[in-house]
């Protein structure tokens, strides 16, 4: 299985939000300069993030984008559910005649419960707690409060 760009990038800009010192506010520059993604590309991912809650946005001078929720707070397979299209293979009657026999959906539903169920056990605080080298990729200042 492979992960949309979309989910991918989503994933990412929450790891560039967890490394963030508490409450500080960044970019959605910021976030695309770092992985080199689309603005615009970026603003949806970041929209729809905030639409579930995982991202805050603050309007206004000030203003910028931060977690939502604490890092220990996002799960991997929720987001995953929340924001991937999971339907591996098209199995409607319409697109498939063998679909009413077929035995490789179920396969597959199985298969995909089993992958979500195993990143259910991890949370954002998981891939991001205590890695000085992601930080140390990710260019994060700790002095700088300001928003690029």
């Amino acid at each position: 299985m492979q992960l949309t760009a979309f989910t991918d990038f989503a994933l990412r800009a929450l790891m560039f939000l967890a490394n963030l010192e508490p409450g500080r506010l960044t970019s959605i520059s910021e976030v695309t300069e770092e992985y080199g993604v689309s603005r615009n590309h970026m603003v949806k991912i970041i929209h729809r993030l905030s639409q579930l809650g995982y991202v805050e946005t603050v309007r206004g001078k000030n203003g910028g984008i931060r977690l939502g929720r604490p890092a220990s707070q996002i799960i991997i397979g929720q987001l995953i559910r929340d924001i991937e299209p999971l339907q591996l293979v098209n199995c409607s009657t319409d697109f498939c005649h063998i679909s009413p026999a077929c035995k490789l959906k179920g396969i597959l539903s199985d298969a995909m419960t089993n992958f979500l169920q195993e990143l259910d056990r991890y949370t954002l605080q998981d891939l991001t707690a205590d890695n000085q080298p992601l930080v140390n990729l990710l260019h994060i200042n700790y002095a700088s409060q300001s928003v690029k």
